[in-house]
């Protein structure tokens, strides 16, 4: 296990920043790993250090906290699967004008996920090869789920007729049913 822990160790240290991980194993010996990296700029060459590790790109997490909102930001976290041990690599970004390099050039899984970011909480996503969005019209104004709806409701299945007749009201589209 100490392997996975100094070689992961080493590959983030290749991003120009000596990353804290913290490692847990659960009572089974599954390891996991958080690191948090000081700049969003760093995903990338985070990223790349971890494909030389044959990671993979599990999903893509935003979300935004209370403290996070306090302070001005909201935090994406990356979680990539390094042959059965879980990596979580969170980065921060500003409320306002957020930016982050894609990953699909490194990872094709990245795509979906940095176009959700970027419909959905109107992140910005830098160089990414197809930022169409995925769901929702071109008239209604980005981040509209992150802006009107709890994240609570969002993700209620049940609810989706409803969810989706109150998004379309409230960006003005069309009224509800």
């Amino acid at each position: 296990m100490n392997d996975v822990k100094d070689r992961v160790q080493a590959a983030l240290s290749q991003t120009g920043e000596e990353p804290l991980i913290e490692w847990r194993s659960d009572r089974k010996g599954v390891l996991t790993g958080w690191c948090r990296l000081g700049e969003a700029a760093l995903i990338l060459p985070a990223a790349e250090a971890l494909v030389g590790l044959e990671g993979r790109l599990s999903t893509i997490t935003a979300y935004l906290t209370d403290s996070a909102r306090q302070r001005g930001v909201r935090e994406i976290a990356y979680h990539f699967d390094l042959d059965g041990t879980t990596l979580t690599v969170t980065i921060e970004l500003p409320l306002e004008d957020a930016r982050v390099p894609s990953l699909t050039m490194i990872f094709r899984n990245a795509d979906w996920n940095e176009r959700e970011l970027m419909e959905l909480y109107d992140i910005q996503v830098t160089g990414h090869p197809d930022p169409r969005r995925l769901f929702l019209d071109k008239s209604i104004e980005p981040a509209a789920f992150e802006r009107l709806i709890p994240f609570s409701t969002f993700t209620n299945g049940a609810a989706s007729k409803a969810l989706w007749n109150k998004v379309m009201t409230m960006s003005g589209t069309e009224k509800a049913a």
